[in-house]
């Protein structure tokens, strides 16, 4: 893992953006970390990245983490009961959000 300061980063830019290829590099501003270079290989691996830092995706996933601690999950066929009374709201005409059969859902 390379440390580059700002300047550095700035001066020599494609010589880092390379050198993340292998490894992550971190740059410094007056010393301090203030952000890391990462490569990526493939769409998929950006897409996580980006996940990952979605403040919004994260306070879902702290919800749902609390709330299996809790013991408040649905079993399997109580989530298909729900997904099927969805099912029925969108033929009484509200929009469709798509229409998965329970077989090729899972």
């Amino acid at each position: 893992m390379k440390t580059a300061s700002v300047a550095e980063i700035k001066s020599h830019f494609s010589e880092f953006l390379k050198a993340s290829e292998g490894a992550p590099v971190v740059v410094t501003r007056n010393g301090r970390p203030v952000a890391v270079i990462v490569g990526v290989h493939d769409e998929d691996e950006i897409e996580r990245l980006l996940m990952a830092y979605s403040p919004k995706l994260q306070a879902i996933l702290t919800t749902s983490r609390k709330q299996i601690a809790a013991g408040e999950v649905l079993s399997d066929d109580e989530f298909w009961d729900e997904v099927e009374k969805s099912r029925a709201g969108v033929r009484r005409g509200r929009k469709p959000i798509g229409k998965p059969t329970k077989a090729n859902a899972r």
